[in-house]
């Protein structure tokens, strides 16, 4: 080997001792003060425009900010489509996604999740006079949902018979009119369904159990260790004291129009017994 192929070695075998490792990207949070949080454009109760200021309002908006207090950064909220929840925060543009992100196995092939800090559920409403108690005894009957949907899913799961519509409120007008046995929908939607039922149309009730878990947690790039359990931290520091049943009162409580109280608790996922959506 010649003196130049020997200088080039040596400085290349430099270069690469004192190359930095890939930095997480809680130091890139914590260097620009910045914490920039995706969530849903427009879906209330979770986020959407005030219609007064304009300004992001809902759950996720409060989560976020609660989180960006916790780490001492300003928070910059940037509203995306669902379809871009995911790919939003695997291509860098955002440092999380906070926009109620239930966890599947395709979803997490791609990114990180943080522990769950809630257990949505697919429920199914029937008319009050069903027999049905529990979802098996739904087996091999035509239930309603939305099309593509995981309350389609749910339903194709409990080896049921889907009648999909392209929104809500078709399907839950077949249930009505008796086309299908029943609607599935998540909780906050058959809740308040089950509500107005009482003073419009057929009444209807919820069967207990739910047709489906979904663990719902935030959403980080890869191969971030560092965000990852600081999340995971801030979240249970905001589970322990009170603050995220707080959040979840002012937006989805016994005072809105969803009726719902808070009982899960944040805790790993292996912890949570459910069936993973593919």
């Amino acid at each position: 080997m010649n003196w130049k192929c020997i200088t080039l070695a040596a400085a290349l075998a430099g270069t690469a001792a004192i190359s930095p490792a890939k930095a997480d990207q809680l130091d890139t949070i914590m260097s620009s003060k910045t914490l920039r949080c995706a969530t849903f454009a427009d879906v209330p109760p979770f986020s959407s425009p005030d219609p007064k200021t304009r300004e992001m309002v809902g759950f996720d908006v409060d989560l976020c900010n609660a989180i960006g207090k916790a780490l001492g950064v300003k928070v910059e909220i940037k509203p995306v489509s669902v379809e871009a929840r995911v790919p939003e925060v695997k291509l860098g543009r955002v440092d999380i996604t906070v926009a109620n992100l239930a966890y599947t196995l395709s979803r997490a092939e791609q990114i990180q999740f943080s522990d769950p800090y809630y257990l949505a559920k697919e429920m199914l409403i029937v008319p009050v006079d069903d027999p049905g108690q529990k979802k098996t005894d739904f087996e091999g009957q035509r239930l309603a949902s939305t099309k593509g949907s995981t309350s389609e899913m749910s339903i194709k799961l409990n080896k049921s018979d889907p009648l999909t519509f392209q929104d809500t409120a078709s399907a839950y007008l077949a249930a009505q009119q008796g086309k299908a046995r029943g609607m599935v929908a998540n909780t906050m939607t058959t809740t308040k369904l089950v509500l107005e039922s009482k003073t419009k149309g057929k009444e209807m009730r919820m069967i207990p159990e739910p047709m489906l878990y979904q663990p719902i947690g935030i959403g980080m790039a890869k191969d971030n260790p560092a965000l990852t359990a600081k999340v995971n931290e801030v979240l249970r520091k905001l589970d322990t004291s009170g603050e995220l049943n707080q959040i979840w009162d002012k937006w989805l409580g016994l005072n809105t129009d969803y009726k719902m109280t808070r009982t899960d608790k944040v805790v790993p996922l292996a912890e949570l017994k459910f069936d993973p959506i593919p």
